[in-house]
């Protein structure tokens, strides 16, 4: 019903967290998979439990704002699984919560690099294959933090607000063209990501007052069932949105 059998998925930072819950529910639906990621034991685990799962799965290891890393994935999901339906562009890093005026270079140079040049990279590399053959679902992870101010620092608020133009400007660009662009926005969640912060900086002394308003933290599987929803026939009209999959945080 999904409308998933037999295609073919790229999920980005499949090797733990929401990357791979999102494998495996892909996985179940029928899709075969292409994970990739950064770190080559996670990625192997999560290539075993698909295939323990009865899926089909391939992989690559490597940072993917490295352009050589994006032609690799792609190659591997056009010679090894048969093309290119699905992009699910989830991997990403967190910041260290630092205000605008206390952010390194370092940090902001990394953080915009992972979470929004490797994503363009690798939907840039994707588009021709989806506009060849008429059809497409691409689905980014961006966040709450590409809604509102207050979720994060501003390193990677820009960033995910960054994702959220991309989204919206691809969904359009590309539309007549049969591919639909979407994206979750994650409240907390329980995953490894990791957030580095100086509790008696700026950044987190003035973000620690709303993040009362969070709630509880989801699970991994929560998040990966909007973004294959998002990504499979179910959703055949649904393009340009960023769906907030954050317990109600948005709303308050």
């Amino acid at each position: 019903m999904t409308g998933l059998e037999n295609k073919n998925a790229i999920v980005t930072g499949g090797g733990s967290g929401i990357g791979r819950a999102t494998a495996l529910r892909l996985a179940e639906a029928g899709a075969r998979i292409l994970v990739a990621d950064l770190d080559a034991d996670a990625t192997r685990q999560t290539v075993e439990q698909v295939r323990a799962a009865g899926g089909t799965v391939q992989s690559v290891v490597g940072d993917l704002s490295d352009p050589k890393v994006v032609e690799e994935v792609v190659a591997t999901a056009v010679d090894r699984l048969g093309g290119i339906d699905v992009l699910i562009n989830n991997a990403g890093i967190m910041d260290d919560m630092s205000a605008t005026a206390d952010v390194s270079d370092e940090v902001w140079e990394r953080v915009l690099r992972i979470n929004l040049t490797a994503p363009f990279l690798l939907t840039r590399a994707v588009l021709p294959h989806m506009t060849a053959q008429q059809k497409g679902s691409i689905v980014f992870t961006a966040s709450e933090a590409s809604l509102r101010g207050g979720a994060s620092g501003a390193a990677y608020t820009a960033s995910k607000h960054g994702v959220v133009g991309l989204v919206k400007s691809t969904s359009v660009m590309y539309r007549d063209q049969g591919i639909r662009v979407n994206a979750v926005a994650p409240g907390g969640v329980a995953t490894g990501i990791s957030v580095q912060a100086d509790p008696g900086a700026h950044g987190p002394t003035t973000l620690g007052r709303y993040m009362g308003n969070m709630g509880r933290i989801a699970e991994s599987a929560e998040l990966a069932a909007a973004i294959v929803f998002l990504a499979s026939e179910a959703a055949s009209n649904v393009n340009g949105v960023i769906l907030p999959v954050d317990g109600g945080w948005s709303a308050v």
